[in-house]
């Protein structure tokens, strides 16, 4: 949690993982853009987004349900608590 009332995001993808500059932008505007979408509906908290290795084989629609699967989880877990 964090003491701001609001969720922030921080992402990396590693150059490592990722080899091309375009591919590691479209994670990140991916990414953003689904965090964007549901940032409402999220709990006050920092949320650290480190992609791993073979992410850039996602098309966008699965990396978009993935992002959003994960959105529904701290959703739900900030609620239980």
């Amino acid at each position: 949690m964090n003491t701001l009332g609001h969720p922030r995001i921080g992402l990396t993808v590693a150059k490592k993982y990722v080899k091309r500059a375009h591919e590691r932008n479209r994670i990140k505007r991916l990414t953003r853009e689904s965090f964007r979408l549901h940032q409402h509906t999220l709990p006050a908290m920092d949320f650290v987004i480190i992609a791993k290795k073979g992410v850039q084989e996602l098309d966008n629609r699965t990396l978009t349900e993935i992002l959003d699967k994960l959105w529904r989880r701290h959703c739900r877990q900030a609620h239980v608590s």
